[in-house]
C-alpha cells in the first residue's frame, strides 16, 4: 500500500482515538508538550475510566488530572517536577519517576506501556514523521509501546540526525488544533522566563573566563547556567562545540553568529547535537528547523557518559539549589520536598570529569528567599537529594567568585566554598566548619 493511502486510513477524530483506552490501562505521553487534543480527549472519557496510571515525562500542560479530586480515575507520574504539577507532588496526589544516567529514558526497562500518546509533525515525501524540537527517547517508546497514537502538529519544526519515525509504525492519527502560543513565552521545560540582574551577570562572567576556544559546552536548560549562553559573555569566543541536552534559550543565536561552529569537535566535527531544542524565539526556531548544521539524537546516546568524554575539553555548565562544604550538589530537592530533576547534569558531570581537558561548573546564587538563606551551607536538611555526588565536583561558582575544588582535601574544600559563600554567612560557615573537619 501507497504511504500516502495508510496514512489516510489511518487518521480518527481525538475523541475516536482514545477509546482504545481501557480502565486499568498503563497510559504514557511521549517527553516534550503533551498533544493537547489527546490529552482533552482522554480528560474527557474520565467519567468511563478508573485506575489509569499516566506517565507524563515532561508535565507542561495544565491538565486537569493534575488537580485535587482525579486520583482514582489517573494515577500520575511524571519524569520532572515543573511547576504545573509541583503541588500534586508535594501533596503526595502523585509519584516521581526516579531518573538515572541511561535508563530513565529506556521503555524497555519501565512498565510496559499500553497506549503511548505523541505529538508528530506531517510526513515528509517518504511518509516518515518528525519529533519536532525533542527527541529524547521517543523512537524508542514508539517501539516498545502497545498502541501508538500520533498527534500531527503542523508547527513544529524539524532537524536532522535521527529525529524521525515513518508512518507505518503509527497506529492511529489525530489532528492538532493550533493554540497559539508564543515562542520563547517559556524555556524548553514550559518554564515561565524572567531576566537577569547584576548577580546573573556576574556568575555568566565568571563562567565565561573559564571556558577556552575550541572548547565543547552543555548548558543547562533554566536557572542560574542559561544566562552564560543569553547574556553574550562567550561573544568573543572561537570555534565552540555543542554536545548538550537541551538547546537552551539564545544557544541557536551563537551558531548563527559563528560563535558555536564545532571545527574542533572530536566527536561530530561541525555539527551542535543535542536530544532536545527550544524555548528559543520564533527566528531562533526557524534558524534550527531543517539547519544541516544542528542534529538530534536519543537521549541514551548524548547522555551517555562514554559520549560525552569522548569530547576532548568538554566543559559541563549547570545549576543548583545548594552545595555542601564537602562538594555534595542538590538540585532537585530541598529535604523531602522535590523542586526538579536529575536532568542530564550526572551524567554530564560524569562525561566531563573523564574527558580530556575536561571540566565540570556548577553555576549558582549564594543566597535564595531574598539574601535570607544560604545557598553554600554546612550539610544538607535530612532528605535533600544528592544529585551530583562530591567525588564528581569540580568547579563551583557564585557571584562571589570561583571555587576549585577537584584534587582538594575536605578543609580545604570547605575554605573554597566559604570564599564564595554571601558574606552575611560566611563567619557561621565557618564556625560549623571547625566542627566538622578540623580537630
Amino acid at each position: 500500500m501507497d504511504w500516502h493511502e495508510e496514512y489516510k486510513r489511518k487518521f480518527v477524530s481525538a475523541e475516536e482515538a482514545v477509546k482504545v483506552i481501557n480502565s486499568g490501562d498503563h497510559v504514557s505521553f511521549a517527553y516534550g508538550n503533551e498533544p493537547l487534543d489527546l490529552a482533552m480527549a482522554l480528560i474527557g472519557r474520565a467519567p468511563e475510566l478508573e485506575n489509569i496510571r499516566l506517565l507524563v515525562p515532561a508535565p507542561g500542560r495544565a491538565l486537569p488530572c493534575y488537580e485535587p479530586g482525579w486520583e482514582e480515575i489517573f494515577q500520575v507520574s511524571v519524569g520532572y517536577i515543573l511547576p504545573r504539577v509541583r503541588n500534586m507532588i508535594t501533596e503526595r496526589r502523585g509519584d516521581y519517576l526516579v531518573s538515572g544516567l541511561l535508563w530513565a529514558d529506556d521503555p524497555a526497562i519501565r512498565e510496559p506501556v499500553d497506549v503511548l500518546l505523541i505529538e508528530l509533525s506531517s510526513p515528509d515525501e517518504h511518509g516518515y514523521c518528525g519529533f519536532g524540537a525533542s527527541l529524547w527517547d521517543k523512537k524508542k517508546a514508539v517501539r516498545a509501546a502497545k498502541i501508538v497514537i500520533g498527534e500531527i502538529n503542523e508547527r513544529l519544526i524539524r532537524t536532522y540526525g535521527d529525529n524521525f519515525i515513518h508512518i507505518s509504525e503509527i497506529d492511529y492519527f489525530v489532528k492538532h488544533t493550533p493554540t497559539g502560543r508564543v515562542p520563547g513565552a517559556t524555556d524548553i521545560l514550559g518554564r515561565k522566563t524572567v531576566g537577569p540582574g547584576e548577580v546573573e551577570k556576574t556568575i555568566a562572567q565568571y563562567v565565561a573566563s573559564l571556558i577556552k576556544d575550541g572548547d565543547t559546552l552543555e548548558v543547562g536548560v533554566g536557572g542560574t547556567a542559561e544566562w552564560v549562553i543569553l547574556l553574550e559573555v562567550l561573544n568573543k569566543k572561537h570555534d565552540l562545540g555543542w554536545h548538550s541536552e537541551n538547546f537552551p534559550r539564545g544557544t541557536a543565536t551563537l551558531i548563527k553568529n559563528g560563535v558555536i561552529t564545532g571545527k574542533r569537535k572530536t566527536l561530530h566535527p561541525g555539527k551542535a547535537v543535542g536530544t532536545a531544542c527550544g524555548g528559543g524565539t520564533s527566528e531562533e526556531m526557524d534558524f534550527l528547523d531543517m539547519n544541516p548544521n544542528v542534529e538530534l539524537y536519543a537521549s541514551e546516546y548524548v547522555l551517555d557518559p562514554r559520549t560525552i568524554a569522548a569530547h576532548d575539553n568538554m566543559v559541563a555548565i549547570n545549576s543548583a539549589i545548594m552545595v555542601d562544604l564537602t562538594g555534595q550538589i542538590a538540585a532537585e530537592s530541598v529535604g523531602s520536598m522535590m523542586i526538579g530533576g536529575t536532568g542530564g547534569q550526572l551524567a554530564f558531570a560524569t562525561g566531563s570529569n573523564l574527558s580530556k581537558g575536561g571540566r565540570n561548573i556548577i553555576a549558582l546564587l549564594s543566597t535564595a528567599r531574598d539574601g535570607s538563606i544560604s545557598r553554600i551551607v554546612s550539610r544538607f536538611e535530612v532528605g535533600t537529594v544528592v544529585t551530583t555526588p562530591r567525588t564528581l565536583a569540580d568547579i563551583i561558582v557564585t557571584e562571589h567568585g570561583i571555587a576549585k575544588l577537584k584534587g582538594k582535601t575536605q578543609r580545604q574544600r570547605a575554605e573554597e566554598l566559604i570564599s564564595i559563600a554571601h558574606p552575611d554567612f560566611r563567619e557561621e560557615l565557618r564556625k560549623k566548619a571547625r566542627k566538622s573537619f578540623w580537630p
